[in-house]
């Protein structure tokens, strides 16, 4: 798939993997659509991928939020050549066990990750499945697949949202729509789950603690670029299906 010229939207793009990938598609030559919650932070990336030779514009604000994903939407149109989106955003507050977690607590993960994830499908699609080539990622997750004390609002979330690129993946096939499980990555996730406090930090702490001294952590720039590769190689044989950083 050719990126260069073409314009993507990334959500979460302020730090971490979500970060790492607008740099790594700058460097393909993609323009770009960043959105994150903190707008100083997202200003700042912005600039580095500017710094790259590519256009590239930013929405600050909750991607949970229509007028936000809508913005976002309409800032890829204005750029010309709107391609796809990656749908990284998105909360953990790992530690509390699923009794324990408060409403705002829920509701902040269940709007990063699902929700979001729905409202820029719904701005997007309309001119995505009219755009040949055209791309919807959605960050996905192996604890969808388990049940691990301390993350479980978290675990059914991702399964939410995976369930959510295959629905997108059958109802429009002119898109090509798959989920991408960018590992265990460096992130403020993994700081968080290695330091969690509440009813599951007996089991977190010892197992995400583990993986680091395992040397089983990615930096989020491997893993982005690992997706990179995935969409300039033969992105549509992922459709509806997952891909992995092994993948690339």
């Amino acid at each position: 798939m050719k990126l260069r010229g073409q314009t993507f939207i990334v959500t979460g793009a302020s730090r971490g993997i979500g970060e790492a990938l607008a740099l790594a598609l700058a460097k393909a030559g993609a323009n770009l659509v960043i959105g994150a919650r903190n707008p100083t932070a997202l200003e700042f990336v912005r600039e580095r991928v500017r710094e790259l030779g590519v256009r590239c514009e930013a929405v600050a604000g909750n991607v949970a939020e229509a007028a936000v994903a809508e913005g976002l939407v309409r800032a890829a149109l204005e750029l010309g050549h709107f391609t796809g989106f990656i749908h990284n955003a998105g909360v953990l507050n790992a530690g509390p066990l699923t009794y324990e977690l408060i409403e705002s607590q829920y509701d902040e993960i269940m709007d990063s990750n699902v929700k979001g994830g729905y409202q820029l499908a719904r701005f997007a699609y309309p001119h995505l499945i009219r755009q040949p080539g055209s791309i919807a990622v959605f960050l996905g997750s192996g604890v969808a697949e388990h049940n691990i004390s301390g993350m479980g609002i978290y675990a059914i979330a991702k399964a939410a949202e995976e369930h959510l690129a295959r629905q997108l993946a059958t109802e429009a096939l002119e898109v090509t729509c798959f989920i991408y499980r960018p590992g265990i990555v460096e992130t403020e996730m993994q700081r968080q789950l290695r330091e969690a406090q509440g009813g599951g930090s007996e089991v977190l702490q010892p197992l995400f603690r583990g993986y680091k001294a395992q040397g089983r952590v990615l930096t989020p720039e491997q893993s982005a670029r690992a997706l990179v590769r995935i969409l300039e190689g033969e992105p549509r044989k992922y459709h509806g299906k997952i891909a992995t950083h092994t993948d690339a």
